[in-house]
């Protein structure tokens, strides 16, 4: 009798697993679909806004460094480009912190464009000693944007934010020292590093926002009529 019952018991047993394996997986599919409901349109177009700003940041600046150290026609045109992306920039924290505050924030952005500049000519001309003034004080706009931004929003850690902009001055550094090298490849590798690093960034500074300002980024959804 024993051998008789036991094909079906372990058909039973084997439903039962399949079964139990079953609710796990729609659980762990319904706590993917609440997380990802978590994003709200309004959420995903600041993270877009704000990565694509920081990725053009790191496009122009070194558009501009490659124009700058060949001597291009374009170097004007590709900085006003570049300075442009640091009022960009500011425009996108307008509407959580107001017109000053964006506008604040780029122009200390265009103070770190315009250091990156005087270094890049320095460095062309081989003046070591111009360079590392220009780099102390390259650091000292850095210091600032990191205070102003993490005065203005608490999820914005000093240090964070701090250690974020100097690893950028690092990467542009790179990037000049590179090219006039003549080290292609090394160039491009610290392209990518900083292009991958200022999207970090940009997330950091979208979820520190999102954080902060969470009822402008509610889910909102319109009534049909009865």
């Amino acid at each position: 009798m024993r051998n008789k019952w036991m094909p079906a018991l372990v058909f039973v047993l084997a439903l039962s697993m399949g079964m139990t394996g079953g609710i796990g997986s729609a659980q762990a599919n319904a706590g993917k679909q609440k997380d990802a409901s978590c994003l709200t349109p309004k959420m995903v177009q600041l993270k877009t806004d704000m990565q694509k700003a920081w990725i053009d940041h790191t496009i122009w600046t070194r558009s501009y460094i490659v124009s700058a150290l060949s001597n291009r026609p374009d170097q004007q045109d590709v900085l006003d480009r570049l300075l442009q992306n640091q009022q960009d920039i500011g425009n996108l924290i307008k509407p959580y912190y107001g017109e000053a505050a964006g506008n604040k924030l780029a122009d200390l952005l265009r103070e770190h464009i315009q250091i990156a500049g005087k270094i890049v000519a320095a460095a062309k001309a081989g003046n070591q000693a111009d360079v590392t003034k220009l780099e102390a004080d390259w650091h000292r706009n850095a210091d600032d944007i990191a205070k102003f931004l993490s005065g203005a929003n608490p999820n914005w850690s000093f240090k964070e934010l701090q250690d974020m902009l100097y690893t950028h001055l690092q990467l542009i550094t790179e990037i000049v020292l590179d090219c006039l090298k003549g080290d292609w490849k090394g160039d491009i590798a610290a392209t990518d590093k900083n292009e991958i690093h200022m999207i970090h960034l940009a997330d950091i500074l979208t979820e520190g926002i999102v954080k902060q300002f969470p009822e402008k980024f509610k889910q909102t959804h319109s009534r049909r009529s009865q």
